[in-house]
């Protein structure tokens, strides 16, 4: 089975944004410089609020702590609702709590922007997808531009952005599929831009010395594709176009020691992670096809080893990819 982070620590990359001076928009800001504009807001705001995330019929309610000084990025996500959990993220490390299993999952933090996968030039992109702005709306009492993202083929989801024309922090994000249906929804309820945010507001509020720690290390590191090819022993034969693999790296458990590879492929928008596992003696395999709001899961056995795919695309694109993925020779 694959043992990466629960769907909640998508969360934490969901809702980042900067402050930059407000105006209006003219006929030269186009719907990809407002995209632009809200995904450099990443690292400077500081704000808390609350938001709700829907997917699948299921509604969470979060509080974000969100905060940038000269020690770097800080942040915080409690739920409100359901079990007690909380997210903190700094520049190094995205540590989850999970009071209900009495676990504690600690990871290599990777920043992005608000959505998860939207890149941070945007205008690099253009020939996969179309954008533009629809209308003007009111999110969390504030006035906000409608930008619509678009995709040109089958194999990737789209969104509507809801940008704050004050801050640029994006205030409500859907992800969309090929109908325009909405997957998933994430909006803000309030917001106080705070600057003031002290660094005890992130320390963990639950603690306890009986949790379980899995913490996942590097094993030879973290590989940038574009200067390294092809580090993996396996190859995934069909990719849609324009997606690259834009990080390799191998990882093991504190607990275990279960080693595994993960490849993250992106076409700068949509974003795939495929994990390929060596099974155990008692270990299960396959798993076919899974669907939880947006993302889609696909999962194959190929010997002794798991491959699957994980990521807000439809499913037929993780199905595709982990049915061409052969042993390298």
């Amino acid at each position: 089975m694959i043992r990466s982070l629960p769907v909640l620590l998508l969360f934490s990359s969901l809702l980042q944004a900067q402050t930059q001076s407000a105006g209006q928009l003219d006929d030269a800001k186009t719907s990809q410089q407002l995209i632009n504009r809200m995904s450099d807001a990443t690292r400077k705001l500081s704000y808390n609020g609350e938001f709700v995330f829907t997917r699948g019929g299921q509604m969470d309610v979060m509080r974000m702590l969100h905060k940038t000084d000269d020690k770097g990025e800080h942040e915080k996500i409690v739920s409100l609702t359901g079990p007690a959990r909380e997210i903190i993220r700094n520049n190094q490390t995205v540590t989850c709590i999970f009071p209900d299993t009495q676990a504690v999952m600690i990871e290599q933090s990777r920043a992005q922007g608000f959505p998860a996968n939207l890149p941070e030039r945007i205008v690099t992109v253009d020939e996969y997808y179309d954008y533009s702005t629809a209308r003007t709306d009111r999110i969390a009492g504030r006035d906000t531009w409608v930008v619509r993202v678009e995709p040109k083929d089958n194999f990737r989801y789209g969104y509507q952005l809801w940008i704050d024309k004050d801050t640029y922090l994006l205030l409500k994000s859907e992800l969309r599929d090929e109908s325009g249906v909405p997957l998933e929804v994430t909006m803000f309820t309030t917001l106080i831009m705070d600057g003031a945010l002290g660094d005890e507001m992130f320390a963990p509020s639950i603690v306890g010395d009986d949790y379980t720690r899995y913490e996942y290390t590097e094993v030879e590191g973290e590989q940038e594709a574009a200067s390294t090819g092809n580090p993996s022993q396996w190859l995934v034969n069909w990719i849609p176009s324009g997606f690259n693999l834009s990080n390799y790296n191998e990882k093991s458990t504190s607990v275990s020691g279960d080693y595994l590879e993960h490849l993250i492929y992106s076409d700068g928008v949509s974003m795939v992670s495929i994990f390929i596992e060596k099974l155990g003696p008692e270990a299960p395999g396959g798993m076919g096809a899974q669907k939880i709001g947006g993302v889609n899961v696909y999962g194959r056995t190929a010997g002794d080893y798991q491959i699957t795919a994980v990521g807000e695309v439809p499913p037929a694109t993780v199905k595709r990819m982990v049915e061409s993925v052969t042993a390298a020779k």
